[in-house]
């Protein structure tokens, strides 16, 4: 659990050191990596759990539609980036089968861990590797993958485009990128009954379940802080991407952006 109380000791940053929001705070760039990594430690090992309690069970079915998506078949190369306990890479490695491969990248040793953990207790095994990669320079060659996967991940990204231009990089010509994530509603009645389950009842959940609220309130912060649809819809653009668009899942509580490279 993150235990800095920042409203008692505010930050204090030098006019030429670069900032950015972890949640609703201000922060030195140089220090949210960290203050992410002490979250996802803390939550890692009822991540799956949560995730379950939380979507009601309904983040399967957007996972599901993402893989539809995706494009992926035999013989292919993927990077689930941000892929804590590896639900898409045990789908992905039986897609790819035997001459595929699957990556599975988190920038958190505890996320990476249990993920390993759960797949090999699945027999998910031969095909998948893993890396501790940060999605800001990711240490792979260019033209590398088919298909890079970034779910739910990319709002706890720092610098999100450098992310996207070093995922351009590391795809192969004709290749796709998939973003799932968190976004904004749009129905406005709905969009005032998330939010007040996000801020409401998410931290309380996550004070019973895994004894930390502090990291669910973050969660919920984090969510409200990243790019709307159409924003990240250009942002992936600048990147480099073409045929950029987007579906809203669930009314745009959740939405599934896909671009390629050219």
């Amino acid at each position: 659990m993150y235990t800095e109380n920042l409203e008692q000791n505010p930050p204090h940053f030098s006019e030429a050191e670069e900032t950015t929001h972890f949640g609703f705070k201000t922060v030195a760039k140089s220090d949210k990596q960290k203050m992410v990594a002490n979250v996802f430690h803390s939550v890692a090992g009822k991540y799956d759990l949560m995730n379950d309690l939380l979507s009601f069970g309904i983040h399967r079915l957007w996972k599901r539609f993402t893989i539809d998506c995706s494009g992926v078949r035999k013989g292919h190369k993927v990077l689930d980036l941000a892929g804590g306990t590896g639900d898409f890479s045990a789908k992905f490695s039986r897609i790819v089968g035997e001459a595929g491969e699957v990556i599975l990248a988190d920038i958190n040793s505890s996320m990476l861990e249990v993920g390993r953990e759960k797949l090999r207790n699945l027999g998910v095994v031969g095909n998948i590797h893993y890396v501790q990669a940060n999605a800001e320079a990711l240490p792979f060659p260019d033209n590398t993958f088919d298909c890079v996967i970034i779910s739910f991940g990319l709002r706890n990204v720092t610098d999100k485009e450098k992310a996207l231009r070093s995922m351009f990089r590391v795809l192969k010509p004709g290749g796709r990128l998939l973003v799932l994530e968190f976004s904004k509603p749009i129905l406005d009645p709905l969009s005032k009954i998330y939010n007040f389950y996000s801020f409401n009842i998410l931290p309380k959940i996550g004070e019973a379940v895994v004894n930390d609220g502090d990291s669910y309130r973050y969660l919920a912060e984090s969510i409200r802080m990243h790019p709307a649809q159409n924003v990240l819809k250009t942002m992936m653009s600048e990147a480099g991407f073409e045929q950029v668009s987007y579906y809203n899942l669930s009314a745009g509580i959740v939405a599934l952006h896909l671009g390629y490279k050219f």
